[in-house]
């Protein structure tokens, strides 16, 4: 099975809705384990890596990426 890609910063669609209603949730910390902010009420809760690769659905908007050009002025 292929593993997830995400990276800090992304918007990704869980599997269950958290209380608040939304299933959407921003990936604020990465390590052993995630941390994650829910979009709707800006809550953040620390998931074990493999529970969160479990529950996770797909990534909706991927983190910005930083412009390389500015490194060259």
């Amino acid at each position: 099975m292929e593993r997830k890609q995400f990276e800090l910063g992304d918007v990704v669609q869980m599997k269950k809705q958290h209380p608040c209603g939304t299933n959407e949730m921003e990936i604020i910390r990465m390590g052993m384990d995630i941390r994650v902010k829910c979009v709707g009420c800006k809550h953040s809760v620390l998931i074990p890596r493999a529970k969160f690769e479990k529950n996770m659905k797909k990534v909706l908007r991927s983190a910005p990426k930083e412009s390389d050009s500015s490194e060259l002025a």
